[in-house]
């Protein structure tokens, strides 16, 4: 499918009309709130698929996101609805911001009614136990649509606010990639294009582990020096990975990459973050996801990547680290010592000649 709806051409005899693009956004979270909102002030015919008819029902009434961003009023023409077919039937954009965990099980729902709709991943994970993509699951449940997979460092607080802000689009589509761009840019939000799924995805997925290892860093306050070096040495561990799997190493010195990954590392709105401080201050996993309230794909991520980096035989010393802190019980100061070992190393991979791996 290459045909996507944007703008009806105007005929000699009259002018240009520019028709509304048609943009449904599944899944009430946060990121997907604020994709919605962007999506609607940029003009577009923007629906919410929520789950919950009564949450859906309040949504429309008060314009809040009263669980995940209360403090923030909708753009007025959002509209919201509980009904699945009415939310994707005869769209032209459906953006899909489910956790990962659900995200094969919702497209399932939807694949009755998909006809000649766009479906972009907003969602940062990996599936659970397959080790499988979003773009994956797309191809794998709905082979006959155009895709794509939007990822940058998009903070839903900031873009609620009106903050400037950028981001991706990556598909193998040029008709996606433009039309995501009529859909979202706007004079503060700039949307760049790609064509490396993978690389944009991964860069997505795995930068949420290094969040939460600096989150917890924060909590026992490491300083800027050793901030900056898990900064630059996860860097060069997430592109180590994404290569070995297929990825452009040069798609992590963008915004999908050391650009999340500094937005997501660095501060307290990222869920992330929030749960490896929470971490850090002595709670239990159990009670920081608890009181986060909302999903943060790094738990999982952690565990999935471990084990496909032992398979891969990937050297990711401080996602292993995080791992035996996290689920084996040993102390964070395993992952400061992670960091330190085996220092006589390039310092830039993909660049400098290696004939070992890089820590």
């Amino acid at each position: 499918m290459t045909d996507i709806a944007i703008e009806k051409k105007p005929s000699p005899e009259t002018p240009s009309l520019k028709v509304p693009m048609r943009v449904t956004v599944l899944g009430g979270g946060s990121f997907g709130t604020a994709m919605a909102n962007v999506a609607s002030r940029n003009g577009c015919d923007t629906r919410m698929f929520i789950r919950d008819p009564a949450i859906a029902k309040e949504m429309q009434e008060t314009r809040r996101n009263q669980r995940y961003l209360p403090d923030f009023v909708m753009d007025e023409n959002l509209s919201f609805t509980s009904d699945i077919e009415y939310a994707v039937r005869d769209r032209d954009l459906i953006l899909v911001a489910i956790p990962s965990s659900s995200f094969r099980e919702v497209l399932r729902q939807i694949a009755p009614f998909i006809s000649g709709q766009a479906i972009v991943s907003l969602t940062k994970g990996i599936e659970p136990d397959s080790f499988a993509l979003m773009s994956d699951i797309i191809r794998e449940e709905l082979p006959q649509v155009a895709y794509g997979v939007l990822s940058g460092p998009n903070l839903a607080k900031e873009l609620m606010a009106g903050i400037p802000a950028g981001t991706v689009i990556a598909s193998p589509s040029e008709a996606v990639r433009f039309a995501v761009h009529q859909a979202l840019a706007s004079a503060l939000f700039r949307v760049f294009a790609n064509t490396d799924v993978q690389g944009v995805e991964l860069g997505g997925a795995l930068k949420n582990i290094y969040a939460v290892a600096m989150g917890m860093g924060a909590a026992y306050h490491v300083g800027e020096n050793t901030r900056s070096m898990l900064l630059t040495r996860a860097l060069a561990e997430m592109s180590r990975f994404a290569v070995r799997l297929g990825a452009n190493p040069l798609t992590f010195l963008g915004l999908s990459g050391v650009g999340d990954l500094i937005a997501t590392c660095s501060s307290p709105l990222s869920r992330n973050y929030q749960i490896g401080l929470a971490l850090g201050q002595g709670k239990t996993l159990a009670e920081a996801v608890e009181a986060l309230g909302q999903t943060a794909e790094g738990i999982n991520t952690i565990r999935q990547v471990r084990a496909q980096a032992e398979i891969l035989d990937v050297y990711m010393p401080i996602t292993c680290a995080l791992y035996e802190v996290i689920y084996e019980g040993k102390p964070p100061l395993g992952i400061a010592l992670a960091l330190m070992q085996n220092g006589h190393r390039s310092d830039v991979e993909f660049v400098l000649p290696n004939t070992t791996p890089a820590s």
